[in-house]
């Protein structure tokens, strides 16, 4: 069984910062792309930033130039450092990867946090 466990949301004023962190567990291969999503009331959920294992990163438009996605291989865990924080950055952020299973055979499964909540003041 995979789990993702997120930490590091919270209430920020407009400019300011926070990091998040999720770390993954559980019975896996490897890890090929760790993401942060995010949903805010009436919208879709949004790719935020993702990372694939070889530190390829994207970004969306709206955050490029303010946050930044990393991992650590070892821990199996993924960081957004966000800073520049807007009010339009307000929304539950979800972490999400895309591990590789052995069930028999090397089988790619995808799995999701269960959401971290930011807020930003303006």
């Amino acid at each position: 069984q995979v789990q993702l466990v997120e930490s590091g949301g919270g209430l920020v004023q407009s400019g300011g910062s926070l990091r998040l962190s999720c770390a993954a567990s559980g019975s896996m291969l490897s890890i090929k792309t760790m993401g942060w999503y995010r949903q805010a009331p009436g919208n879709q959920r949004e790719l935020v930033a993702a990372i694939t294992s070889g530190g390829s990163t994207n970004y969306a438009d709206s955050v490029k130039g303010r946050f930044t996605i990393s991992r650590d291989n070892v821990k199996n865990t993924v960081y957004l450092q966000m800073n520049s924080l807007k009010p339009e950055d307000t929304a539950v952020y979800y972490c999400s990867i895309r591990a590789v299973l052995w069930v028999g055979v090397a089988t790619e499964r995808d799995y999701w946090g269960q959401g971290t909540r930011v807020t930003v003041s303006s």
